[in-house]
């Protein structure tokens, strides 16, 4: 378990990715309103802020938790810091404080780490696995849903303004950041977890997710167009399901009560877009279900589609649009499977790493309740 100076850059690069798509929601937001689009601004803004204000509240919760475990109490200016929308910046202040000293500090070639050198180690790595379960929770609640909208209001007026193209790149990188940054931070932060062997799993991971999401999201804008309502009920309904299965699944994620119920929920959104492994089990079953359902949802919504009259839709654009999804889809699947039959870490048998010196590190991180594959 070690800390390093790429480590640090990826954390800042991970701030700096933070910051730039909240700026562009807030930009595009405003220039809705500017142009009189009220619906459009109003829902942007409204993916932005139940994103942010229920990553604020697992944020706060998590801070309690932490105190309370350490024997003190939560300082009133966290509250505060939370409700002004602060807490994640909060977080990364004190990631990346502690995270410089650890990475520049030590030498990242040192053998062993005695006594308070393991601490501190293990407490910035905790801090930034916090930071990137947070980030997971914003990104799929708030940047997939603005990334529809924002492909859908780009096709619907068939021109897209410099800050809908800069909103849908941004929000792309986020994904892709938090969906890889995620993965890294898991395996680092559990000892019984194989790392990744190289940068070759890291992409073929990240292409199976982000091809099977873009897949989706596009799937999505297609039913939108063909009826809106219709499209709504079919995610709402997912979303259902999505819930009734964390519920199944008994997860034990948060401390009270309230806050597991917001786990829960929060675990359906995501469920919508993709599928991860809720409590750390062998999920070869229900993820092949998952993945076949979405085919054949994505089949049904490409022979929907077609099945209109062609004259309603400028071909100039959905017809790229079909073949886009068809292929994202096949290659997401491809690399799913290449990835869990030949890349995935749990699949090596490397052999367990010495035991370290001085005070060994405990598995006592909330990421060991949260996996997600």
């Amino acid at each position: 378990m070690s800390y390093t100076k790429l480590n640090f850059m990826m954390s800042v690069l991970g701030i700096i990715i933070y910051s730039s798509d909240l700026i562009m929601d807030t930009w595009v937001s405003v220039r809705y309103f500017h142009e009189g689009q009220y619906v459009f601004g109003i829902l942007t803004v409204s993916f932005m802020l139940i994103g942010t204000l229920v990553v604020q509240c697992f944020s706060y919760s998590w801070f309690k938790t932490d105190l309370k475990k350490a024997g003190q109490e939560s300082p009133r200016c966290f509250l505060l810091l939370h409700c002004l929308q602060g807490g994640i910046f909060t977080r990364y202040w004190f990631a990346l404080k502690k995270g410089y000293q650890v990475a520049f500090k030590y030498s990242s070639k040192t053998d062993t780490f005695l006594g308070e050198q393991i601490d501190l180690c293990k407490e910035v790595i905790d801090r930034v696995t916090d930071l990137s379960m947070l980030r997971l929770f914003e990104t799929y609640l708030e940047g997939c849903s603005q990334l529809v909208l924002q492909l859908y209001i780009a096709l619907e007026y068939e021109h897209a303004s410099i800050s809908q193209y800069a909103v849908i790149g941004i929000s792309f990188c986020a994904i892709s950041w938090s969906t890889l940054d995620y993965q890294v931070s898991l395996r680092k932060s559990l000892p019984d977890k194989h790392v990744f062997s190289g940068p070759c799993p890291k992409f073929i991971y990240l292409f199976y997710k982000l091809f099977t999401l873009l897949s989706w999201m596009l799937s999505v804008v297609l039913l939108l167009f063909l009826n809106v309502k219709i499209a709504l009920f079919l995610l709402l309904f997912l979303w259902v399901l999505g819930i009734l299965w964390a519920f199944k699944q008994q997860t034990q994620f948060c401390a009270s009560i309230s806050m597991e119920f917001l786990y829960r929920v929060v675990v359906g959104f995501i469920l919508i877009f993709t599928f991860f492994n809720i409590k750390g089990q062998n999920t070869k079953c229900p993820m092949s279900c998952y993945y076949t359902v979405r085919v054949l949802a994505t089949s049904g919504i490409l022979a929907v589609f077609w099945g209109c009259p062609l004259s309603v839709f400028n071909l100039d654009y959905f017809l790229p649009i079909s073949i886009t999804v068809a292929l994202t889809l096949l290659l997401g699947i491809i690399f799913l499977i290449v990835y869990y039959e030949t890349l995935h870490p749990n699949r090596s048998e490397e052999t367990k790493p010495d035991e370290i010196d001085g005070k060994p590190v405990q598995i006592d991180c909330r990421m060991k309740y949260f996996i997600m594959e």
